[in-house]
């Protein structure tokens, strides 16, 4: 089905209502079992390829990239590593309104499974490659709070022989310091200064490939099938719902969810989101500023020294249509955020980009509500859905359960 059709199909079912028995007996339209069909996580298929990253899809890098991932070493105190906000127990993710590292961040962490097939990372979208994304933590003075000589450093005294064997010969850094780099800490950022332009690069060069080879391993975290996967995938099959996969309350909420509540309007395709920014009123966290989101984010990952066009990308010039048109300045942006993936959502409280909302059913109603936004123009309108069906919304929510899975 042509993303048109199942835009038309979307839009069909918003103002189309189709009776319903309990249970398996459920009725859907053609359109309704291919809008349906493509939420399911059968339809996803391989992470697209990653031009700017040669090491995307190597074994060997990914053996690397998840030591990395694990190795709280890369950080200024020896205890914080990736997985300190992405666990694996908790669905790459760490359950916290704010993420904390060595201190603590403004904003979630986001879960890491699936976003291979994401243009842009974190919530403002402000790198554009998952190897990005993982440099920018490695730097920031309040998540590992360390520098790029310490975590060179770190490879040639640990891994040397895996580097090399991904990446070639390591350079020489028996004259680099210890600690030095372009961070907050001045001590780092004046050796930094110190270091002429071929060590710098030499630095430079293996931190990249330090963000590339835990981008090989991102990539290979999958998700898991719910029972929403089961039941769409029977329905697209027969044409006839499955008995005893979802309950008739659940059922309910997927009707909701295609149809009434428009939540496919930002939560589609077989991740549950389409991967991009709206401004959906969240307030900001009590005793903080609001958060202009994309609006800074797309000024931020045009400059990024780490972007598709930089010169530590492997990718071709025409291979960087997303940064080509973005457009950074448009008010639109103000007050966006990254949809995140609705799969396995009901495990991940707290909700939002800074963990604002508590429970499910709090951010249910805040999208029934659509209160006006701090920041920019809210995309919702109030949905108007009474309470029993708020609460189907959310059984059916509680179905797309299941743990990312390396």
């Amino acid at each position: 089905m042509t993303t048109k059709r199942i835009l038309a199909a979307l839009a069909a079912l918003c103002v189309a209502s189709v009776s319903a028995a309990p249970g398996g007996g459920d009725r859907w339209t053609a359109e309704q079992i291919e809008v349906i069909g493509s939420l399911s996580l059968a339809a996803l298929g391989a992470p697209p390829a990653d031009p700017t990253n040669r090491v995307a899809d190597d074994a060997e890098a990914a053996a690397l990239g998840r030591r990395f991932f694990f190795d709280a070493r890369l950080s200024s105190n020896g205890l914080v590593a990736c997985a300190t906000c992405h666990e694996p127990a908790l669905g790459f993710q760490d359950g916290k309104p704010l993420a904390k590292g060595v201190g603590e961040t403004r904003r979630r962490a986001m879960p890491i499974a699936g976003m291979a097939h994401s243009p842009f990372l974190f919530w403002d979208g402000r790198k554009d490659s998952q190897w990005a994304q993982a440099l920018g933590p490695l730097e920031s003075a309040v998540e590992h709070g360390g520098n790029r000589a310490q975590y060179a450093h770190v490879v040639a005294d640990h891994y040397a022989a895996e580097y090399e064997r991904v990446f070639g010969a390591l350079p020489d850094l028996s004259r680099v310091p210890r600690e030095a780099g372009s961070v907050e800490n001045a001590n780092a950022r004046e050796a930094w200064a110190r270091l002429d332009e071929t060590q710098r690069d030499a630095v430079t060069g293996v931190f990249v490939n330090i963000g590339k080879a835990i981008a090989a391993y991102e990539r290979t975290i999958e998700l898991q099938r719910s029972r929403f996967d089961e039941y769409a995938d029977a329905l697209r099959a027969t044409g006839r719902a499955p008995s005893n996969v979802l309950s008739s309350e659940e059922v309910a909420g997927l009707r909701l969810f295609v149809g009434e509540a428009n939540c496919t309007r930002c939560h589609n395709g077989p991740l549950l989101t389409n991967n991009d920014f709206h401004n959906t009123g969240v307030p900001a966290r009590a005793g903080s500023q609001p958060d202009v989101g994309r609006l800074a984010g797309a000024a931020d990952v045009l400059r990024d020294e780490f972007n598709c066009r930089s010169r530590w990308s492997d990718a071709g010039a025409a291979q960087c249509a997303e940064l080509e048109f973005l457009v950074a300045d448009a008010e639109s942006l103000a007050g966006a955020f990254k949809a995140p993936s609705l799969r396995n959502v009901a495990a991940r409280a707290p909700y939002m980009h800074a963990g604002q909302i508590a429970t499910l059913g709090d951010v249910l109603d805040h999208y029934n509500r659509a209160p006006a936004a701090q920041v920019g123009q809210s995309e919702l309108e109030p949905l108007g859905l009474s309470a029993a069906q708020l609460h189907q919304i959310e059984a059916f929510l509680r179905a797309l359960g299941g743990e990312p899975v390396e």
